[in-house]
């Protein structure tokens, strides 16, 4: 278990994180999402002792983390972190950036973990390449590999998806679900684009000017945001107004309540056009509802209102 308790940090005057307290289980899969600039990637380093904070602790399994002011090599084996610095010996092989994470094991077992890891992030062909001679994406990979190769509790990433195309990427997804379930492996992945980590995590953090400020399912966030902004974090999100109340609901939601009211939303295809046409109605007293003009909706995803009764 990885607990954070009232972290704060500051870059000169600017916050960077503000009072954060969290809990991850061991076993969890979470993700952080948020804009850039909102502490995202400080936080992940923070999570892995290598930042050191202004006040607050980082404890894992009830032993207290120390940062790297307190520590000369920063870092624990158990907490692996992959960010976008990549922590790569330029000047090894890929064969040998792996190998020196599996020192400890029998000469039989480097090779079989070596190879095992290698082949995941599809760098068995460039083993024998220099680390500083990859492209970005292949240098991404091999640090992955690195932090796979120690079998961590806690496996931190920072944008693990980026660069990858889509096949990889799938491919990288499934070998960390398979990894929680066999190993129970914790981890913590980061993401602009929250869309990524929908089949992946159990639980989203959404960080905004250095605080959490929800701390949820993803399903939950998902369909029900707090507003616009956080649900454009994870796809596309749109926005109507009825009679002074605002929804909002994705492209695929079909029926919205808030526990006083319900809106059924009904889409069908304009054969003129192809666009999608959004018609809704109020069902409380069995009454239809008309859109009076186009300005009552946000027109995020490519929709128009048609005015007439459903």
């Amino acid at each position: 278990m990885l607990e954070l308790k009232n972290i704060n940090l500051k870059f000169g005057d600017k916050v960077i994180l503000n009072d954060v307290s969290l809990t991850i289980k061991q076993g969890e899969i979470v993700g952080i999402i948020g804009k850039s600039g909102m502490g995202k990637t400080t936080l992940l380093k923070v999570m892995s002792a290598h930042v050191q904070v202004d006040s607050g602790s980082v404890i894992h399994n009830s032993k207290r983390l120390i940062g790297p002011n307190e520590k000369l090599v920063p870092g624990y084996e158990d907490l692996q972190i992959v960010d976008q610095d990549f922590a790569l010996d330029p000047y090894h092989t890929v064969e040998e950036n792996v190998r020196e994470k599996v020192l400890h094991l029998p000469k039989a077992d480097q090779e079989v973990l070596i190879d095992e890891v290698l082949d995941l992030v599809e760098l068995s062909r460039l083993r024998l390449q220099k680390a500083h001679l990859l492209s970005g994406g292949e240098q991404q990979r091999l640090a992955m590999a690195r932090a796979l190769a120690c079998e961590p509790a806690f496996l931190f990433l920072d944008e693990p998806f980026v660069h990858l195309d889509q096949a990889l990427r799938f491919r990288i997804m499934n070998y960390l679900i398979r990894l929680n379930e066999i190993r129970n492996t914790s981890m913590v992945l980061v993401s602009h684009d929250g869309t990524e980590l929908m089949g992946l995590v159990n639980r989203l953090l959404h960080l905004e000017n250095g605080r959490i400020i929800r701390d949820d399912i993803p399903e939950k966030l998902f369909y029900n945001p707090t507003n616009v902004e956080q649900g454009e974090l994870l796809g596309t999100i749109n926005q109507i107004k009825i009679e002074g109340k605002e929804w909002l609901f994705r492209p695929n939601e079909y029926s919205l309540t808030d526990g006083s009211a319900k809106v059924e939303v009904q889409f069908s295809r304009s054969l003129n056009t192809g666009l999608i046409i959004l018609n809704y109605f109020e069902t409380p007293e069995g009454e239809n509802v008309v859109l009076s003009s186009k300005d009552e909706m946000r027109n995020v995803d490519h929709f128009f209102i048609e005015k007439k009764y459903v």
